[in-house]
């Protein structure tokens, strides 16, 4: 299937969105078929934006029920439920200090959203969304590997806001800030992210 006009492109010179050329970065070992945890590859293929998070203390990102319609964000338990943790299920969501997502490939919440309560350490490998930096204030979240995950095969591939110019990531695809939250706030039911070499 090839990309239409709506679908986001990415390639490793940067990303097509509805006619413009974009800058954006990709992982430090580029593109390619991801099928190990760290292996800084942004993984190729054609992906669904599942769930969007945003940090209300710096985003502003309204989300009424149009939105929710229009961007056609499925309702997905991508949540995991542990003893230390709260079953969440939401298409767009608010992020707080307790928002983790599980990158260990032996946590059985392997490549899912954990919310952390009452100050409890989680005892996996994971990223933290709450961050000092504003990398994670925005992110949408891709379905590579989500389903069914693979222990091992990779976790956590986001579209966030960039370190900086082209900065390689671990995996994602960075965009500035602006350009992440009109990808986001345009998004329609139909449209795919392609990840291309």
């Amino acid at each position: 299937m090839n990309p239409g006009p709506t679908d986001l492109v990415v390639t490793s010179c940067g990303a097509r969105f509805r006619g413009r050329h974009l800058p954006c970065a990709t992982g430090y070992s580029g593109i390619g078929e991801k099928t190990r945890e760290g292996d800084g590859l942004s993984p190729a293929g054609r992906f669904r934006i599942v769930a969007v998070m945003y940090r209300p203390d710096r985003v502003s990102l309204h989300v009424p029920r149009l939105f929710r319609r229009r961007t056609g964000l499925p309702d997905l338990r991508w949540s995991m439920a542990t003893p230390c943790s709260k079953v969440r299920s939401a298409r767009v969501r608010k992020t707080g200090p307790g928002d983790i997502w599980s990158d260990d490939p032996a946590d059985p919440a392997y490549n899912r959203h954990v919310s952390v309560v009452d100050g409890t350490e989680y005892p996996y490998s994971h990223e933290r969304l709450w961050r000092a930096s504003p990398m994670y204030d925005l992110i949408a979240v891709l379905d590579f590997n989500l389903q069914d995950p693979v222990p091992g095969h990779g976790s956590a591939i986001f579209l966030h806001a960039w370190r900086g110019p082209r900065y390689p990531t671990a995996g994602c695809i960075a965009f500035p800030r602006e350009i992440l939250a009109e990808i986001i706030e345009s998004w329609l039911p139909h449209a795919r992210v392609f990840i291309h070499r």
